[in-house]
């Protein structure tokens, strides 16, 4: 039954002995503020949430359990990819998010592209991609990024972006035009962008939707209730909205979840109905959270394997085409072949 399930562990506090070497570590905090509020709020995590003001805590990074293991970077493959990623001056939201898949994904020629910088102008208190104020955007950005996928030669290509509300579209125009490029110079290769709310402004996303990417994704994150503290900048309702756009427009859309930092098992169950009865939403990724820093949110739980297969179930009774659950699954983990299910 939901809310029943067996949660795993939970993390354990840091000695003051940890938070003097912590401390010594890493004396300022990184990131933004991820203490801004949304009005009211049915739940607080400000004493929990690292900021860059005075007396900022550091929270402890608890042990992984034994089903937490991620593949370490290494073989022929990966180098090639990295080189190729290195020599277009390309972002990686495999490389700027920490992602504990990027061993695993580039082995096999895989990457997420991260487009429009490598600073956002939001300060969610999960991300590892740095908050502050962006440059402006390289123009040249979506041919190199499409050179790049036709040297790399992939089937399916994940790009991403991290969000621009500094530019009146957020970012719009150079996703269309990225896109464009990557069909015009890799016919074969699908797109899926996975892309912000763009503010709720349906024009900025229209522009993205005539671009006309096989997949087009927009991550909900979290629960209704965990907003206000994990995207402080974001909303739910919004994200609905943006997704029931994209199915509007006749795009496969899709979704993503991260348990673990908060929520109950059944508001997972509630998210879900919300996007299936909302949104229309055909594909759903669900994965355990992993603190990637100090500064950032804390582990709440780890959710078990056992809980992830029965995500999946639930998902799918609910109508999902796809759904990838499991402790280690991201939004862009296995794209390729999330796709080709379609």
């Amino acid at each position: 039954m939901p809310g029943m399930a067996d949660h795993g562990p939970r993390v354990s506090a840091m000695t003051p002995r940890g938070l003097a070497k912590t401390l010594t570590r890493h004396p300022r905090p990184l990131g933004g503020d991820t203490a801004r509020e949304r009005g009211d709020t049915a739940l607080s995590l400000t004493g929990m949430v690292l900021n860059n003001g005075p007396g900022t805590q550091q929270l402890a990074i608890g042990r992984k359990p034994r089903w937490i293991r991620a593949k370490a970077p290494s073989g022929e493959r990966y180098e090639r990819l990295r080189k190729t990623i290195a020599e277009h001056r390309l972002h990686t939201v495999c490389q700027e998010a920490s992602c504990p898949n990027i061993g695993d994904c580039w082995s096999r020629g895989t990457a997420t592209i991260m487009i429009l910088g490598d600073t956002c102008t939001r300060s969610c208190g999960f991300c590892n991609v740095r908050t502050g104020r962006p440059l402006p955007p390289d123009l040249d950005e979506p041919r190199r990024v499409a050179e790049s996928v036709a040297i790399m030669d992939l089937k399916h290509v994940v790009i991403t972006c991290v969000d621009r509300d500094d530019l009146p579209d957020g970012g719009a125009a150079i996703w269309a035009e990225t896109i464009r490029r990557v069909h015009d110079a890799c016919p074969r290769t699908s797109v899926e962008a996975l892309t912000g709310d763009f503010k709720g402004d349906r024009d900025a996303l229209q522009v993205v939707i005539e671009a006309r990417p096989e997949i087009l994704a927009h991550n909900l994150e979290t629960v209704r209730r965990m907003h206000p503290a994990v995207r402080p900048q974001a909303a739910y309702d919004r994200s609905l909205k943006v997704l029931r756009w994209i199915k509007e427009a006749g795009l496969v859309a899709k979704t993503g979840l991260m348990v673990g930092i908060g929520e109950r098992d059944d508001e997972v169950i509630s998210l879900m109905d919300d996007v299936r009865t909302i949104a229309d939403t055909d594909i759903l990724t669900i994965g355990q959270y992993l603190q990637p820093t100090r500064n950032h949110l804390p582990v709440e739980r780890w959710v078990t394997p056992v809980q992830f297969d029965r995500y999946k179930s639930d998902g799918l009774d609910r109508g999902f085409r796809v759904v990838e659950s499991g402790p280690l699954v991201r939004s862009s983990y296995h794209a390729e072949e999330q796709a080709s299910r379609l």
